[in-house]
């Protein structure tokens, strides 16, 4: 029950013919140096062999217009669909990795795999975060600072899709100084 979690798109493959794309809700931040993140991937998915081949994936995070997309993508296997042709998504060029980004995700994450956990029913690709790709329309144009919460994110909660962006605080801001 911890809950929001982000929903994302995965992508993966080292050649455009085995690109795939796949929704995780259970991913996450588990070092920041060296920047670590995770993806918890059932073993039977059509993904989990690619990333584990490849030692590569893309965190992709999605935004309210790509939800149907995302939810699509994550009851549909990439055994039978081609999932960025289906859902009309682009695929683009990593900067440092094979495995392509999506071109309309807001904040795309290339990781490198330095480990797989198998813990059960998912197993945890424990990864490190090697190139990170942002739109620029996110950047402040005066301050250079990321303006994410107003790209409008989507969080997962309990079978739910939820639209992330209402600031209720900082960092820090319950001891700073008026």
């Amino acid at each position: 029950m911890i809950y929001p979690v982000p929903a994302v798109l995965v992508s993966c493959g080292e050649m455009e013919s085995e690109y795939n794309l796949i929704t995780i809700a259970w991913t996450g931040t588990i070092c920041s140096t060296p920047p670590m993140c995770y993806i918890s991937v059932r073993p039977e998915r059509h993904s989990y062999q690619i990333i584990k081949r490849t030692g590569e994936f893309v965190i992709n995070l999605t935004t309210i217009e790509m939800t149907k997309k995302v939810d699509w993508c994550g009851v549909r296997s990439g055994r039978e669909f081609n999932k960025f042709k289906e859902v009309n998504l682009t695929p683009g060029p990593s900067k440092l990795i094979k495995a392509p980004i999506v071109m309309e995700s807001p904040v795309n994450i290339e990781c490198r795999v330095t480990e797989i956990k198998e813990l059960g029913s998912h197993h945890m690709f424990l990864a490190e975060v090697i190139n990170i790709q942002v739109n620029e329309k996110l950047i402040n144009a005066e301050n250079g600072k990321l303006n994410i919460l107003d790209s409008g994110l989507v969080a997962y909660v309990h079978g739910n899709y939820c639209v992330m962006g209402k600031r209720i605080g900082t960092f820090g801001y319950s001891v700073s100084r008026k």
